[in-house]
């Protein structure tokens, strides 16, 4: 008897915080007041009383939305100022504000990657969540029959065996027939209920890993608009150290346009632009970068204030991180998608995605460029450039020096290069090429195999 109560209350409750998606109306009632008939209609004046009382519900929910619009709208203002402060305080000195950029654009990028991990790790979650409904959706029947039976054998007292001969006989018989209904009855009563247990625990989980997720999203926008606001802070002391660097950028892209291919551009922009071959010729006059016992000197990465590459891009293999979060869906030497073979690797990437630089570089060309959409060009000294396409926006100039892990770009919701364009790619694709001597070279040495192995800024 006391099994049957706890497996009725079980169910009932189990059943409670799955009913809403799941089951009709009349299996609620059933759960929540086993003495009501389970055809019961609602009377006009009772759904008119329903009504009047979602009313005020309705009222508080809309003032609730617009208390959270109004906090929201605070913290925005509170950003604004910090940021405002923050900025003020960095002023000119060129160290401190490229230390605060390396280390907010890696902050996006660790909470794009905790974003991004949380995605994957709820997509089994919400499939075995729909398995799970749909099971029991399909066997709505019997869960009204199980619940009904548990409820009326739980109602039924047993008879007085000391009263009556009959009644004895008749409880004799009702054990025999409960004897063989029972096990059957607790069989089908434990199935549901395990289903409906991990239908809870699952819903608790998703839950938990929405809240988690929400939490990161909502800190991914704080750290974006203090990015924007420190790349614009950045660009504007650029600007004021080049106060013709709009007039180069205007002309880089005239000069793009008369030529029809990468190696072309590369060699027209540090001939013909006064800043694009500045950076270049800065890059030629540079020696290699100290080393420690033969091996590149990683304690140079350190340094936010340097304005040459710390390591020798030939001597930096396996030190290298990614330009964006993303997985690589094209090699170097395989098929571009268009007939020729994949000079670079292709990455695809969330849209919106933050763009850091792989090495440290001179930035000589920034722009559209024929099918690869907006295009940056380093040069990382010793003969070696680094291309990346594919972006939506770049957030740097023509003559700058960037530092490795420094935010240069954004990743937009399409695709940009051509060649990914032809294979209808669902995601925003980063196209990158390293190049020596003019020459693509197969990138693959210069990526670090694990995270530990990658540099900072």
């Amino acid at each position: 008897m006391q099994y049957r109560r706890d497996m009725v209350s079980y169910l009932g409750a189990a059943c409670r915080s799955w009913l809403p998606a799941s089951l009709p109306l009349s299996i609620a009632l059933l759960v929540a007041s086993p003495q009501a008939p389970a055809h019961a209609q609602a009377t006009p004046s009772e759904q008119q009383a329903a009504v009047t009382t979602t009313s005020p519900d309705a009222i508080k929910e809309r003032e609730q939305e617009l208390e959270a619009a109004r906090e929201q709208q605070r913290k925005a203002t509170e950003l604004q100022e910090k940021l405002k402060a923050d900025i003020a305080a960095i002023g000119q000195d060129r160290s401190k504000l490229n230390q605060q950029l390396i280390d907010i654009a890696g902050q996006v990028r660790g909470v794009e990657t905790r974003i991004a991990d949380a995605e994957a790790r709820l997509q089994p979650l919400d499939g075995r969540e729909r398995e799970i409904r749909a099971s029991l959706d399909s066997r709505r029947a019997e869960i009204v029959e199980v619940l009904a039976a548990l409820q009326r054998a739980g109602r039924r007292t047993p008879p007085a065996l000391l009263v009556r001969p009959e009644d004895a006989l008749q409880s004799l018989r009702t054990a025999m027939l409960l004897g063989a209904v029972v096990p059957e009855l607790r069989g089908r009563a434990e199935k549901l209920a395990t289903d409906l247990g991990e239908l809870v625990a699952l819903r608790k989980t998703i839950s938990t890993e929405r809240d988690a997720l929400a939490q990161d999203r909502d800190k991914l926008r704080e750290d974006q608009t203090r990015l924007t606001a420190l790349v614009d802070e950045r660009q504007r002391q650029q600007a004021a150290a080049e106060k013709d660097m709009e007039a180069e950028g205007t002309r880089a892209i005239a000069l793009s346009k008369q030529v029809g291919d990468l190696q072309g551009l590369i060699a027209k922009m540090e001939q013909d632009l006064k800043s694009a071959a500045k950076a270049a010729a800065t890059a030629n006059l540079q020696g290699a970068p100290a080393t420690v016992n033969g091996k590149p000197n990683l304690d140079a990465f350190k340094n936010p204030a340097r304005s040459s590459p710390a390591v020798a891009f030939a001597s930096a293999r396996g030190l290298f991180s990614y330009p964006v979060n993303g997985t690589k869906i094209r090699d170097f030497g395989g098929s571009d998608g268009a007939g020729g073979l994949q000079k670079g690797i292709s990455l695809a990437a969330k849209a919106g995605a933050q763009v850091t630089t792989p090495c440290d570089g001179w930035v000589v060309y920034a722009g559209p460029f024929r099918s690869y959409g907006q295009l940056l060009i380093l040069n990382a000294g010793g003969g070696y450039h680094v291309l990346i396409a594919g972006m939506e926006r770049i957030s740097v100039n023509i003559g700058q020096f960037v530092l490795t892990g420094e935010p240069v770009a954004t990743m937009g919701s399409t695709s940009q290069v051509a060649s990914i364009l032809a294979t209808n790619a669902s995601q925003p694709v980063l196209y990158v090429e390293f190049r020596k001597d003019g020459t693509p070279i197969d990138p693959g040495p210069w990526w670090a195999a694990n995270e530990g192995e990658k540099v900072r800024g």
